[in-house]
């Protein structure tokens, strides 16, 4: 006799509250309808050549086996480097460093190897869609802090409002997705003091750390008193233009280190090990001209399509990091965030992302959608013709 699949105590109950990814939903969508995909953050645009010749040369060179768990240790010595070189951050690779299979298994190695059943985690909102299902998965309660619109500060009033016995971190994302805000240095140094009274860690993703435009990017464990209850996860994906390659990091204090290595071996066992080796290449050998290259370019970007996207009735404003964008379009249609991005796709052939994915309330991203502009000029510039030509502003 068969049971069916659709019965829910065939499935765990942490699961029940999770949908698809709506970003690679949207994705897939893209692709049904040929459209121009601004939804997903993954460029049009090649990695840089050092990279895949130092990958192509370690395969040659027989990396093909397991490395060491939680990281090879020549990537393990550059991100060392990397940490004293850019942020006077004193990093010890063989206790402190762990390498995992991009920034979003280390953001949930991290969360299951630090947070209890019970415990709350604060989630600044809007958010990266998987850091609510990561506190799930741990059989921990969210707690959201709105940020404050429109330019997305953080209020530490509000904050200090939701930290109870049962808080144990808050994840800060900065530069932000999908809001493109920087935390300032009062922010942080206001949330690291909290930190430090109220007794909570503070778990940062800074994948964007090298794409900025304005303001300053601040490791929140450079902070005095931070260094021992902060948890740095980062990795490779946007600074080299590797998404698919999927080398992240963590960066935390040796006791939170050995408990996350655990973890991490237990869901990946290791990151690709050609891959790290190339990463490592990446960061011995790409210098600060690289990086300003790559912000500039940016920058060319960002201004396309913030133009792009005014001139066809959006409302935006150029973020301070990161690629994306968050757009309001309630002067262009009534619809919701994911009928409208349907219609678009369908009609303008541009996809963006319903923005109600990145609220626990999906009410307060009704009237945003949020685009990337991690794309060729030209691509973009095409995006931004078709949407004109959408809205009737096109001439």
């Amino acid at each position: 006799m068969s049971v069916s699949t659709k019965t829910p105590s065939r499935t765990a109950r942490r699961t029940w509250g999770f949908s698809e990814s709506v970003i690679r939903e949207m994705t897939r969508v893209a692709r049904a309808h040929d459209a121009i995909n601004l939804g997903q953050g993954f460029p049009d645009f090649p990695a840089p050549d050092l990279l895949k010749e130092a990958a192509c040369q370690a395969i040659r060179d027989d990396v093909n086996q397991y490395a060491v768990t939680w990281g090879a240790p020549r990537l393990r010595t550059a991100l060392e480097d990397k940490y004293r070189r850019v942020y006077g951050m004193e990093v010890e690779g063989d206790r402190e460093i762990t390498v995992t299979c991009g920034a979003t298994e280390a953001m949930a190695a991290v969360l299951l190897a630090v947070v209890d059943p019970g415990d709350e985690v604060i989630v600044p909102v809007p958010f990266y869609e998987n850091y609510g299902p990561d506190a799930v998965l741990c059989d921990a309660t969210p707690v959201h802090l709105p940020l404050e619109a429109p330019d997305f500060h953080l209020d530490i009033d509000r904050l200090r409002g939701l930290v109870t016995e049962k808080t144990r971190a808050i994840i800060l994302n900065t530069p932000n997705n999908p809001t493109g805000r920087v935390f300032t240095r009062e922010e942080l140094q206001a949330v690291a003091d909290l930190a430090i009274e109220r007794d909570f860690l503070v778990i940062t993703d800074e994948i964007y750390e090298h794409i900025l435009y304005e303001g300053e990017h601040i490791p929140v464990a450079t902070l005095e008193g931070m260094r021992d209850r902060t948890i740095t996860v980062s990795g490779f994906s946007k600074t080299f233009s590797i998404t698919g390659w999927r080398v992240g990091t963590i960066v935390a204090p040796p006791d939170l280190t050995a408990a996350i290595r655990k973890v991490h071996d237990f869901l990946t066992v290791g990151a690709p090990a050609p891959l790290q080796e190339a990463c490592a290449v990446g960061l011995e050998s790409l210098g600060p001209e690289y990086y300003q290259e790559m912000v500039d370019k940016y920058r060319e970007r960002r201004t396309i399509l913030v133009d792009g996207l005014q001139s066809a009735g959006f409302r935006c404003a150029p973020p301070a990091g990161a690629y994306y964008i968050l757009a309001d379009f309630s002067e262009i249609s009534p619809l919701d965030d994911v009928e409208f991005s349907l219609r678009l796709t369908r009609e303008a052939g541009v996809t963006p992302v319903p923005a109600s994915s990145f609220f626990h309330d999906p009410a307060m991203g009704r009237n945003l959608v949020r685009f990337v502009f991690c794309k060729e000029n030209h691509t973009l510039e095409a995006a931004a013709e078709r949407l004109r030509a959408f809205t009737g502003a096109g001439g």
